[in-house]
């Protein structure tokens, strides 16, 4: 055995890290192969606007991804790790014109930092798979993809009210409206009437509802989200018709067994019917003046189910097929035109909000549904809608009809008789992807006079984003002041025609970014389908809950309009998505470069070290939880790493252990035992919170162990460094530069992250140890401590192989062995 020496080692962060940063650049550890030839994980974190320098909240999100793409190094498989730049878009945009600069100028510049402080954290991106969706060779395959959708007829074109911004000078889609307001600069969103470009996603509904019953590794409450905004729902659509004009006026209601309840009916007041209404001037001019009122509301406010409801009567009639009863017609504030077909029959004595609105107008109401039998409701005597299922009453020939039969028997006989039908009906939206900016990838459509909307010829793509000086909002797009980029031939005939002015909502350069990086410098293709085979599905998908249902629904959609066309084999793009917390500033509130309350990284590294900020960061918290930020934690886990976890190396005995074996726990004297057993059941919950992203309970576990091992109590020099590589790759995803430099220290020539990750030995973690006593001839003569339900044999060896027990037995003869499991052996001897 090697005398024990404890060399003192000075933990110098900043050599240790340029030295291993330098080192993993120049082996370069984190390329991907273009086709993995090992099991695969493609883990990703949502990537960044470069809108400013990252903070810590950026810091946090991608130190997580960080550790789980060295974890996966580790257990030997080909990771893809990669990192881009969502470029385009209102936040740019708006940051540029701020500061008086071109967007480009803006948005190139803090690429450059952002991209300089993320190399400085020693983050493991694939750097040489960077993406930039702003550039040409990005977002040429972006317009490849409106080509794709607009040829199947899922890009198309129409006139409609739209959300609009009055600060920013743009249409929002609904998923970009938060509480009535733009989420980008919380200004009230008012209402438009424009002619706007529209995916239609409600063609994938279904598939988007009921695929996220294939994604158990999802949060529960982003699907829940998803579910709810999607907003599927079942009933019947029946045909009233306005009376005088016979017009149909369809609606969509889910109990279709209120139907003879209805005395009134409610029009959207953006309602192309409202127009078509044959109304006097007088109530022409109080509809008109009702619904410029309203479009100043939130769609929010409009739709909630609380607050007061109001409306204007029309003076018109719809009529009720069922009853042939006439019954008002108003126009109400609560309807919204994109949900359903625009109205909704009301029907006050089942319905609360029917209820409220028409004790408010006098209407009449009636009742059609009693709870049973033998209760009778007064409407006189109700203070509310009784809106359970219940007996059909003043039905008809339905009378009687309880529950979902009623909805059934309804539901037939007006599709017997031609003025109903089973129906679905959604919240979701067709999204709305037209934007009246300048800082977008071009619509790559060609208006000609003679052949309508034309698709760029995709060997003319990318539709170049002109160089404009005056880039500023106007409330139309500015490209459609530059001539010499209107101006076109048309690709078909070969007429003048004028190129679409409008740009693209950024969340469609989000929408197959994922894809691009398997493939960043194909320039023929997106992606090549065989590279996309092979890595796709992401394993790992990090980013934040605010995504849940915008970008998250249409990343979805696309992969699956990528496999309906033949370019992927994945219905969905995620295995799993993680939701990491918010980080907050000191008061409280989230960080963000908008509010101004920021906290830059840059200066606790260059203070402390990276890898005491990343621990310090994990160590705040569940990485799915928020934290307030507060420095207050580096000074405990830097005193854990420079007083006990960093002079680990200084006790190694250059043995060169093999760490694929294990020991028999017999073998190993009392201290070495319990160690041996604490490393083990270390390995085995550190492994476990890697895999639950719980970095903060595995950096507790390895306090724990290495306050528990002491060096000076280990005779055998192999065991002892056993003892320190196993905790050194243990903390290696967490802090790598750290482990990267003990790991080399301890004798070792390759990167750590190319090392096995630490597997534990069963027999020293699964099992719970009991004392029993130890009799001979029925007294007792020892006390001996074995794992709980051990074997007769092992319980007798070891009480036999007890130096108390032996002097008993010597020059004596065993007639009897008993032993009673997890209690006693009792030795019988003469």
């Amino acid at each position: 055995m090697q005398q024990k020496q404890v060399r003192t080692l000075k933990y110098d962060f900043k050599a240790i890290e340029r030295k291993w940063q330098q080192r993993w650049e120049s082996e370069a550890l984190y390329r991907a192969p273009q086709i993995p030839s090992r099991d695969k994980f493609y883990m990703l974190v949502m990537f960044a606007y470069p809108s400013g320098d990252i903070h810590m909240g950026h810091f946090r999100n991608y130190i997580v991804g960080d550790a789980v793409a060295r974890y996966q190094m580790m257990l030997g498989k080909d990771v893809l790790h990669p990192f881009g730049w969502d470029a385009f878009g209102l936040p740019a945009e708006r940051a540029a014109i701020q500061r008086k600069l071109h967007p480009a100028q803006w948005t190139y510049k803090n690429i450059e930092v952002s991209r300089n402080t993320l190399k400085k954290t020693g983050i493991s991106f694939d750097w040489n798979r960077e993406i930039i969706s702003c550039s040409p060779e990005y977002y040429k395959w972006t317009q490849w993809m409106f080509v794709q959708l607009f040829r199947k007829g899922l890009a198309y074109q129409k006139t409609g009210w739209v959300n609009w911004c009055p600060e920013d000078k743009t249409v929002l889609a609904n998923e970009q409206v938060v509480n009535g307001a733009c989420e980008r600069c919380h200004t009230p969103v008012e209402k438009k009437e424009l002619k706007q470009w529209y995916f239609k996603i409600t063609d994938y509904a279904d598939r988007l509802i009921d695929d996220l019953d294939r994604l158990p590794r999802w949060p529960e409450n982003v699907k829940q989200m998803q579910r709810e905004w999607i907003g599927r729902s079942y009933g019947a659509e029946i045909d009233f018709t306005i009376k005088g004009t016979g017009e149909k006026l369809p609606i969509f209601t889910t109990r279709p067994d209120t139907v003879f309840g209805v005395t009134y009916m409610a029009l959207a007041p953006e309602s192309p019917l409202v127009e078509r209404l044959d109304m006097t001037s007088e109530y022409r001019d109080k509809v008109e003046k009702y619904r410029n009122e309203v479009l100043l509301r939130s769609e929010i406010e409009r739709a909630s189910a609380t607050g007061d409801k109001d409306g204007v009567f029309t003076g018109q009639y719809a009529i009720n097929p069922f009853s042939g009863e006439e019954v008002q017609l108003w126009v109400a504030d609560y309807v919204l035109a994109h949900y359903g077909t625009g109205a909704v029959m009301a029907v006050p004595a089942h319905d609360s909000r029917d209820f409220l609105f028409a004790k408010k107008y006098n209407i009449p109401m009636k009742i059609v549904i009693h709870p049973d039998n033998q209760t009778a409701l007064d409407p006189i005597e109700m203070t509310d809608a009784f809106t359970e299922y219940g007996v059909m009453v003043n039905s008809g020939i339905f009378d009687g009809s309880i529950g979902e039969e009623a909805i059934k028997k309804v539901t037939a006989y007006a599709a017997e008789k031609g003025f109903g039908r089973e129906k679905k009906n959604y919240k979701l939206r067709d999204w709305l992807i037209s934007r009246q900016r300048y800082w977008g990838a071009p619509i790559p459509i060609i208006h000609c006079p003679k052949c309508g909307q034309v698709a760029v010829p995709e060997d003319d793509l990318p539709v170049l984003l002109p160089e404009v000086e005056n880039y500023l909002p106007k409330g139309h797009s500015p490209l459609a002041d530059v001539k010499e980029f209107i101006s076109v031939n048309c690709p078909q005939c070969g007429g003048k025609a004028e190129r679409d002015s409008d740009t693209m909502d950024t969340f469609v350069c989000s929408s197959w970014y994922y894809l691009r990086y398997l493939d960043p410098g194909n320039e023929k293709e997106p992606f090549s389908r065989e590279t996309a085979m092979r890595w796709m599905p992401i394993d790992k998908y990090i980013g934040g809950i605010t995504h849940a249902t915008g970008h998250l629904i249409y990343f979805r959609f696309f992969q699956k309009f990528l496999k309906d066309i033949g370019w992927v084999q994945d219905d969905e793009p995620a295995r799993e998505l993680f939701n990491h917390g918010m980080v907050m500033d000191p008061k409280g509130e989230v960080m963000s470069k908008s509010k101004g309350n920021v906290i830059s990284p840059i200066d606790v590294m260059d203070e402390r070290g990276i890898d005491i900020a990343r621990l310090g960061m994990f160590f705040l918290a569940p990485a799915e939880k928020a934290v307030s930020w507060s420095e207050d934690v580096l000074t405990g886990v830097e005193k854990f790493v420079i007083n006990r976890f960093y002079p680990l190396v200084g006790a190694y005995r250059g043995s060169n252990p093999n760490l694929k074996q294990y020991f028999k726990l017999s073998g190993l004297d009392d201290y070495s035992r319990s160690i041996y057993i604490k490393l083990n059941q270390t390995i085995k919950r550190v492994s476990e919170d890697y895999e639950r992203l719980q970095y903060n309970t595995a950096i507790s576990a390895l306090m724990e162990l290495t306050r528990d091992f002491d060096s000076d109590r280990i005779k055998d020099d192999q065991f002892n460094d056993y003892i320190i590589k196993k905790a050194i790759l243990l903390m290696a995803p967490m802090a790598p530069h750290l482990a990267e430099e003990m790991w080399h220290e301890c004798g070792e020539t390759g990167s750590i992250f190319r090392a096995e990750w630490p597997r534990y030995d069963d027999s020293a973690v699964h099992f719970d140890t009991v004392k029993i006593a130890v009799q001979v001839n029925g007294k007792v003569r020892s006390e001996i401590e074995l794992r709980r339900d051990a074997s007769e044999t092992e319980a007798v060896d070891a009480a036999m192989s007890d130096p108390r027990v032996r002097d008993f037995l010597d020059g004596k003869s065993i007639l009897k062995k008993i032993y009673i499991p997890n209690r006693l052996v009792n030795l019988v001897v003469k």
